[in-house]
């Protein structure tokens, strides 16, 4: 993401919200935006990762990509065709060996085109890609932020951001899906910055 419109993000998100502005000095430079929008890597990593510590998800994820030909290389042609037995040796569950498969036959198959979804809006990327297998809601939140590099997204139902948001902004318990709706209706159009901010608390 380029410097200067982040930079535009910050200074809308610190003008609109005293508690952000106060997160926003506290964190310092924002880093969120990059990295190369590899979606089908980035949905195969979700899929993994499900439930499971970042060391957990990490350990699988380097043994899924070492089942595969070409030094590893992932992609949708190549990890349909691991027996679902090495999959599950690797240590997925037999459901989420399940849900890769059925995300590679929707790749090959041209059912699922991943290229296609840049030139779609929010809600159409969530409704494609929830309408595979093993893809909520949350899922295709986090692909549109963090490999779609969609600049207004505000994922409801991450308890991260919930935990961030109650402790930012002194409250009791953690936010209601409206409370957090109202308390952001600021940050627009940035509220996918302001989230990057707000979960940096917590690291």
């Amino acid at each position: 993401m380029q410097a200067n419109v982040l930079a535009r993000a910050r200074r809308h998100l610190s003008r609109c919200d005293p508690v952000l502005a106060d997160v926003i000095r506290a964190v310092g430079p924002c880093r969120w935006g990059q990295g190369q929008p590899d979606l089908f890597s980035g949905l195969v990593r979700a899929i993994i990762s499900q439930q499971l510590s970042v060391k957990a998800a990490d350990t699988i994820h380097g043994r899924v990509l070492e089942l595969l030909p070409d030094g590893g290389r992932l992609h949708a042609a190549a990890l349909r065709d691991v027996p679902h037995e090495a999959l599950r040796s690797a240590g997925l569950s037999a459901r989420k060996a399940e849900y890769l498969r059925d995300l590679c036959g929707h790749v090959v198959d041209g059912t699922l085109h991943l290229d296609r979804l840049h030139a779609l809006d929010d809600d159409e990327v969530i409704r494609e890609l929830t309408a595979i297998r093993g893809i909520g809601q949350w899922t295709a939140e986090m692909m549109l932020m963090f490999r779609l590099h969609r600049p207004d997204v505000l994922p409801l139902d991450d308890v991260g951001l919930q935990r961030a948001v109650q402790r930012a902004y002194g409250l009791r318990r953690k936010p209601t899906a409206q409370k957090l709706i109202r308390l952001a209706e600021p940050w627009r159009p940035w509220r996918t910055v302001a989230c990057w901010y707000l979960w940096a608390t917590l690291d």
